[in-house]
């Protein structure tokens, strides 16, 4: 069983001004849980869904799980909250899925691999650092309170990665890339923050410091 996700410095305010321990500058406390994507929802098809691991993995080979595979893997659950850049924050659900200390530890990365990119449905891609992604409460998320998440939130996987804005984990994700340098993903390129920690209110490229990331 996953631990609640905290964070020892910030807090705001919701919008009838009281205030909430725990949330990052700039956001509100959302009641339910908005669809927000970009694009259409895509169509699941079981017989042709597969999960890859690909890059610079340490045997330098490829890993492939199908749909059933993939939710046989060790499931567990995670008590943590969800930042959205659009500042809605939906605080203390709880996911259930594949760790992704599961997946580095069955297909692990080459020792020179610094980041990964989350691939899912349609091309969409999303960077994060090697240290992000291997958080202890980074999951591949199948279930929300213990029900199967929708088509609308992304099912059957999306990756939640509690400490970091909510366009560091895709819906529908389909792989995951190793990496022994950075490459934006697919918002990052679009004037998104590099990083994206909501603490630190990473929005957008222009609060980029040396050393957040690769040029646009």
């Amino acid at each position: 069983m996953g631990q609640p996700v905290g964070h020892e410095s910030g807090e705001g305010r919701d919008p009838a001004g009281a205030t909430q321990p725990g949330l990052p500058p700039g956001q509100r406390v959302q009641r339910g849980w908005p669809v927000t994507h970009y694009g259409p929802v895509p169509k699941f098809r079981p017989e042709r869904w597969e999960f890859r691991v690909f890059g610079a993995t340490a045997d330098g080979g490829k890993n492939c799980w199908t749909h059933e595979e993939f939710t046989a893997l060790p499931y567990t659950t995670v008590v943590a909250d969800l930042h959205c850049v659009t500042k809605f924050s939906m605080l203390g659900a709880e996911w259930g899925g594949i760790p992704a200390r599961t997946i580095l530890d069955i297909a692990p990365p080459a020792d020179d691999v610094t980041h990964v990119m989350v691939w899912a449905e349609y091309g969409f891609s999303s960077n994060l650092r090697l240290s992000d992604f291997a958080s202890e409460h980074v999951l591949f998320a199948t279930h929300k309170d213990g029900e199967l998440l929708t088509a609308e939130h992304g099912f059957p996987v999306r990756l939640i990665v509690p400490h970091l804005y909510a366009w560091k984990g895709p819906k529908w994700v389909r792989g995951v890339e190793y990496m022994t340098a950075d490459r934006r993903g697919f918002w990052e390129e679009r004037g998104y923050h590099n990083v994206g920690d909501p603490w630190r209110e990473q929005r957008y490229s222009y609060q980029e410091e040396p050393g957040d990331g690769p040029g646009l």
